[in-house]
């Protein structure tokens, strides 16, 4: 498999960022529909589709976060930056944690199952809205712009080497 070039790979983040949001006010209009009543007809695709997309996706972008992303903020020598990681590597651990409970709740709902208690799916519903919106804009104003400017300043040394030194890179 090829690698993915840094810059799509920020790319891919900030879409999948883009795609949580959409999903999680989904969610929050299932719930609504639920709660009011409506026919299940209205709300099991949707409530399958936000399942698969936080089960598969939002799963792998967490991991492709705690791979290419986290380990270089985390060699920094800026406190404040290491501890924003972790604490962001600790919201990863909660939300998979919220995930695993609210998961086979909505995969009931949408497998038309009358098994789910309203009170803790309402209950668990917010924990997971509350737990992503705020863990994303941590990336988005902290994480993110640092690891880009990390990657513009690698960017920025391999230039500089190629222009002084021509012959490095070639075979």
């Amino acid at each position: 498999m090829k690698p993915v070039p840094q810059a799509d790979r920020f790319q891919a983040l900030d879409d999948c960022h883009q795609q949580i949001h959409e999903h999680l006010a989904q969610l929050t209009s299932v719930l609504e529909q639920i709660q009011a009543g409506a026919d299940e007809a209205q709300y099991r695709e949707p409530v399958r589709v936000i399942e698969a997309f936080f089960s598969a996706t939002a799963r792998q972008h967490h991991a492709e976060e705690e791979k290419n992303i986290f380990p270089k903020l985390l060699a920094s020598d800026n406190a404040q930056l290491v501890q924003a990681v972790r604490t962001l590597q600790q919201d990863h651990g909660w939300i998979e944690q919220n995930w695993l409970e609210l998961a086979p709740m909505l995969r009931a709902i949408a497998n038309g199952e009358d098994w789910v208690d309203m009170a803790e799916l309402q209950h668990n519903v917010e924990v997971f809205l509350a737990l992503l919106h705020d863990h994303i804009v941590l990336e988005e104003t902290l994480i993110y712009p640092e690891a880009k400017g990390q990657f513009a300043d690698e960017l920025a040394a391999r230039e500089k080497r190629l222009v002084e030194q021509p012959d490095l890179y070639k075979k």
